[in-house]
């Protein structure tokens, strides 16, 4: 995760590093998680391995945010890169709309769904240019916790990043390379036990040329992703999950769904339990192997795509009645979820390590969680097909 001048890190599984990519949330408020994989060349995604960035980590620094009393009509700068207006039609423009927009209509589903609690809103700026809008929902009749985060940031990575992410960039003139990154990211944590945890992630990435390296060129890649977290399985549940998945994925390459699903059970992986945090869903990152204009689009359908996924669900588990011994089942999946954001997650271990917004970069955690010794669920029981299915991943549809 390079850079001398990066974004507060999200939280929810998705690390927001100031560079190219890797594979995140789980992540938050600073809603970005961008990547390890910008540190080292490109590999096939089965030999994605965990990449040292000691090297990096001292060229880090974290900008302070400034807090902001109004949403301004947009985060971009006014120029960008070589004294360019920022165009309305640029991919940076339209991200930062549909991010906000997406922002909006999930928060009005998810008020809606709670049937009374609101949304706390946070606006902050930075001094390097961006910023962003934090809405925490907490304790309400429907949602323990539900966060919704939007980020648009400008920062600086070092040379050695770059050089390290672009092989061809060895014979460049060394120099600070540029970043502008921008991301959606959420989890929700519903009270009811029978109702699922999701998380969702999108976001854009662009490096800008140096200005000691005329004619380096610009980088882009998109990533993201939505997955499921219940406690316990609700088989039409599941399937219409990643039935919404696969169709938003089928929109634009048919090979898609089963490449993301894969991609999600592969790192959602919580590796001293030996299982799954969740069910799944679909991830990704660094795409750019395909058409700007489609990659964008493809985004914008996936974020769409939470709302018809997940509401349903909730509406249909809300109120089902339920026992103290469903609660502590949902505790102790809770307490899985709080061991992957804390130990693997890339974008809260990051924000840690480097002084980041602590609000933002633990906002993904739940209000409460459990821990028991030596916890085992009675095999043939409904705790136990849940964990054997975060064991064992499954293909739902």
């Amino acid at each position: 995760m390079p850079c001398t001048s990066i974004v507060s890190v999200p939280s929810t599984g998705f690390a927001l590093f100031s560079c190219k990519r890797s594979s995140s949330s789980s992540s938050y408020p600073s809603a970005i998680f961008l990547s390890t994989k910008s540190l080292r060349p490109k590999i096939m995604h089965s030999e994605r391995k965990p990449i040292k960035v000691g090297a990096v980590r001292a060229a880090i620094s974290i900008e302070k945010e400034t807090p902001e009393a109004e949403r301004p009509p947009t985060f971009l700068r006014e120029t960008d890169g070589d004294d360019h207006a920022v165009s309305s039609s640029s991919v940076r423009a339209r991200f930062e709309k549909m991010i906000r927009e997406a922002q909006d209509s999930v928060c009005s589903a998810i008020e809606a769904a709670d049937g009374g609690g609101k949304f706390k809103e946070d606006v902050w700026s930075r001094p390097g240019g961006g910023g962003g809008i934090s809405r925490v929902l907490q304790d309400g009749a429907v949602w323990e916790k539900a966060g919704v985060n939007v980020s648009v940031v400008y920062g600086v990575m070092p040379p050695e990043a770059y050089r390290a992410a672009k092989a061809a960039a060895g014979d460049q003139k060394p120099g600070p390379v540029p970043f502008f990154a921008a991301g959606i990211s959420s989890v929700l944590h519903p009270k009811n036990p029978f109702a699922p945890t999701l998380h969702f992630n999108y976001r854009y990435f662009e490096t800008d040329a140096p200005k000691d390296t005329p004619g380096a060129p610009r980088q882009w890649w998109f990533g993201g992703g939505t997955d499921l977290t219940p406690a316990y399985i609700f088989e039409e549940d599941v399937k219409h999950f990643h039935s919404t998945q696969k169709r938003a994925c089928d929109k634009f390459d048919p090979t898609f769904y089963p490449r993301f699903k894969k991609w999600c059970d592969d790192y959602f992986y919580i590796k001293h339990r030996s299982e799954r945090r969740g069910l799944g869903g679909i991830f990704f990152d660094d795409l750019n192997d395909y058409d700007q204009e489609m990659l964008l689009s493809f985004a914008t359908e996936c974020a769409n795509s939470v709302i018809p996924a997940y509401i349903p669900i909730i509406e249909k588990r809300k109120d089902t009645p339920f026992t103290d011994q469903h609660k502590a089942w949902q505790q102790l999946r809770r307490g899985r979820y709080v061991e992957f954001n804390l130990v693997y997650d890339r974008g809260t271990t990051f924000g840690l390590k480097t002084g980041g917004r602590i609000e933002s970069i633990l906002v993904s955690l739940p209000l409460t969680a459990r821990w028991e010794y030596d916890h085992k669920p009675e095999e043939g029981s409904e705790e136990w097909k849940l964990l054997d299915a975060c064991i064992n991943p499954k293909e739902w549809i």
